[in-house]
């Protein structure tokens, strides 16, 4: 009613001239404290739009146009179904689409159901038992499901609009459709891939787990198919490659078959854990414990005059630091909360970016080593067993071992060991992250707290390597198609999902539909 009453007054008509409205994007604006705004944008229908399209005020503007484009079928016909690797948001988008569309795609998954994966990374996080083929990294739903769930994005993409119609649709709150920084946690992750999985299944696609891609079958620069857990060929002639920024030794497989692969920047650092009181308050001051402003979230960055840069990444309100680990021998740190973020504390990644430059070798897969470098480096300064190295972020900025903790506790399981992180991170990374740090706090005051803590390392931030792919988005090897985040083309889940859904379009834009069926 408040709104109604608000849209009425700004436009300067009658009650009666307004049909209905909806909510485009609510934010908070916290600029002013302790006055603190919820700032909403609204899609008003009115009887009479003439007068409104003519105005030249900056408040007030045609709706935009969010409808999805139909894509225009091709004339070709494919001889075999489509065939997609992978099922994180890039896979999952690209096979409902095709779905829908009577192309009956085949999803192969080298990790295993989202039920049985939460099984599996229980035993890591509480046992330190690692199943490298199904984890953090791999399984239903990718790297994604396990994590904030964010739903932001930095494009600009009509397509994003469709996606969160579709999350809301597999039991996604709908508010995401229109808050500013939408998420939606863990918890409802898994369930929304499932539902995903389960329409994909409803039109004709094929979802199989456990079925992990170890080679792919090229002639004369045209795929012919794949093998499947080292044995089992599947025929293919169009192939999507949605594997996700961790599957390095698929990396490895197809710059070995001569698929043309480049080295790409990226980003490593440590995790940075806080009260998530101390944000709130910096945040929002007096009114931090209204509980219609929820926890708040922050996004920092710095620039050094070194050159490099500092900044924050998957900011986790009230949520966990968590094992993300895919290879044996190694520690990957990520952050993930649930829907509610309930949890005590408030973390975020703090990265420092790196270039090919920075790597030892000029080989293409130069990167994969270099991360490899480092989450070793950090296996054995947290004390083996997948503990993660911890310190105080005091103890940090002063350069000596951390021997005991203070009234912030870390959340990462298996467990933490208390060390010096300047033993498993490149020098100029923590030169930069200790530079980033002081200029936080000048930010959110607080923020170097001595007693919060830092875990490492975070180095999955984005893939290293980048697939190259022409204008019909396949790459050298004709039928191959590179897709999302493991192929360079993407960061996070929304620009993942959009970037499945364009790749997509391309192959139904060429081919009208599938020929025979197996």
């Amino acid at each position: 009613l408040l709104i109604s009453r608000l849209i009425i007054s700004r436009l300067k008509i009658p009650a009666s001239e307004l049909v209905d409205f909806t909510i485009f994007r609510k934010s908070i604006d916290a600029r002013k404290k302790p006055e603190i705004f919820f700032v909403y944008t609204v899609d008003a229908e009115v009887k009479h739009k003439a007068p409104f399209l003519r105005t030249k005020s900056k408040d007030i503007a045609p709706s935009p146009d969010l409808s999805y484009p139909m894509v225009t079928l091709g004339k070709k016909k494919m001889k075999k179904e489509p065939v997609i690797i992978g099922s994180g948001p890039a896979g999952l988008a690209a096979g409902l689409l095709l779905a829908r569309h009577g192309y009956n795609p085949i999803i192969l998954e080298r990790g295993l159901d989202v039920d049985t994966r939460t099984s599996k990374i229980n035993k890591f996080w509480l046992k330190g038992q690692l199943d490298t083929e199904c984890n953090v990294q791999f399984g239903e739903g990718g790297a994604g499901t396990f994590s904030d769930g964010k739903l932001t994005s930095l494009i600009n993409n009509s397509r994003c609009h469709t996606i969160l119609k579709e999350f809301i649709k597999a039991g996604a709150p709908p508010e995401i459709l229109y808050k500013s920084k939408p998420h939606v946690g863990t918890d409802l992750l898994k369930k929304i891939v499932k539902n995903i999985r389960q329409e994909i299944i409803n039109y004709g696609g094929h979802v199989r787990f456990g079925a992990k891609v170890t080679d792919f079958v090229i002639d004369q620069g045209y795929i012919q198919g794949v093998i499947i857990n080292d044995d089992e060929f599947l025929a293919a002639d169009i192939l999507l490659l949605a594997m996700g920024h961790s599957a390095r030794d698929t990396m490895e497989v197809l710059w070995d078959k001569g698929v043309n692969i480049i080295p790409k920047a990226f980003a490593i650092g440590l995790r940075i854990e806080h009260p998530q009181t101390l944000i709130n308050e910096s945040q929002y001051g007096l009114a931090a414990e209204n509980p219609r402003l929820g926890p708040a979230e922050y996004k920092l960055a710095y620039h050094s005059p070194q050159g490099r840069s500092c900044y924050s990444f998957c900011m986790c309100p009230g949520g966990y630091v968590v094992a993300a680990a895919s290879e044996a021998r190694g520690v990957v740190t990520n952050g993930m909360s649930y829907a509610k973020r309930e949890g005590l504390n408030a973390n975020a990644a703090l990265l420092v970016g790196v270039k090919p430059t920075d790597f030892a070798s000029n080989h293409p897969l130069a990167g994969i080593e270099f991360q490899r470098k480092w989450e070793r480096l950090a296996y054995q300064v947290g004390g083996e067993g997948y503990m993660a190295p911890a310190q105080l972020t005091g103890d940090f900025l002063a350069d000596k071992a951390s021997t005991n903790y203070g009234g912030v506790k870390p959340t990462y399981e298996p467990g933490v060991s208390l060390a010096n992180l300047k033993n498993c991170l490149p020098d100029y990374v923590v030169s930069t992250l200790r530079e980033g740090i002081l200029h936080f706090d000048k930010r959110i005051k607080g923020f170097a707290r001595p007693d919060s803590i830092l875990t490492g390392v975070e180095t999955r931030t984005s893939s290293p390597i980048r697939i190259k792919r022409d204008e019909r988005a396949q790459s050298n090897i004709k039928g191959l198609y590179p897709v999302g985040e493991g192929a360079g083309y993407a960061g996070g889940i929304m620009s993942s999902a959009v970037d499945g859904m364009k790749v997509a379009e391309k192959v139904m834009a060429e081919y009208g539909s599938v020929e025979i069926r197996r």
